[in-house]
């Protein structure tokens, strides 16, 4: 058997993406700003920065979720959909480049599941010579390399199970963050909250006004990484299945 394709995620994929939306909205001004401190809408006397921290705050504390990624970066769009817990567990979908498409589950503490498309697979291997490609593509087309978790190559991907990880990096303490009107996300009623950025660039942070105040979308325009990731199903099961042993490749 042929081995599996080794590609490092660009960038860790995702993680690094939302780790970058998260910090462009922590990015520490100098001091409030008059806006950051009007009061304003169902928080009350709560500053936009007090309420943008005690989003994440929840949100990194959520028992699981989703998140649905739709990041336009011209030099590497990603699209994804992630499902998980606080116990590692996940499961999603990741497509970059508009045409990469990789399947990730991660059913228990012991292994990692990673399926990729025939394009993803090509692009890996396009360097090697045709039998090496084509022997690699009958080896792995349509099922899935299974990892430990305890392998190097499987960090980045495994990052993006791991909430506080992604959202790791959100700084408190955040000013010039104005409040803005309620609206409607998925349903709920959220109250938008925005940073405006350098060269007209923005993130607006919405959040859930109702129950848990959980971070519900996050919209950034504008900058290097303009996109939408929306986040939702909080408290639904994961619902990840490990893989039937028939569509299984081991790569140990």
């Amino acid at each position: 058997m042929h081995p599996a394709p080794r590609r490092r995620p660009r960038r860790t994929l995702v993680a690094t993406a939302l780790l970058g939306v998260a910090s462009a909205l922590a990015a520490t001004a100098c001091g409030p700003t008059p806006a950051d401190a009007e009061p304003a809408g169902p928080f009350g006397e709560l500053t936009g920065s007090q309420i943008v921290d005690k989003a994440f705050a929840a949100t990194r504390s959520a028992k699981s979720l989703t998140v649905d990624i739709d990041l336009r970066s011209p030099d590497e769009p990603v699209k994804g959909y992630l499902a998980l817990d606080d116990r590692g567990t996940c499961a999603g979908t990741l497509t970059m480049d508009t045409a990469d498409t990789a399947e990730l589950v991660k059913a228990d503490d012991e292994n990692v599941y990673l399926r990729f498309d025939e394009a993803f697979l090509r692009e890996q291997v396009k360097d090697e010579s045709p039998e090496t490609q084509e022997a690699t593509l009958d080896a792995l087309r349509g099922r899935w390399m299974k990892s430990p978790v305890s392998d190097p190559d499987a960090k980045d991907m495994l990052a993006l199970c791991d909430l506080k990880v992604l959202l790791g990096d959100f700084e408190t303490g955040a000013s010039g963050i104005v409040k803005g009107a309620e609206t409607t996300v998925g349903g709920q009623r959220a109250l938008a909250l925005t940073e405006p950025g350098e060269g007209g660039a923005s993130s607006t942070v919405y959040v859930a006004t109702e129950g848990t105040p959980y971070v519900l979308r996050i919209v950034t325009k504008g900058g290097e990484e303009p996109g939408t990731i929306t986040f939702s199903k909080y408290g639904r099961p994961v619902g990840a299945k490990v893989p039937a042993a028939k569509d299984v490749v081991a790569t140990d």
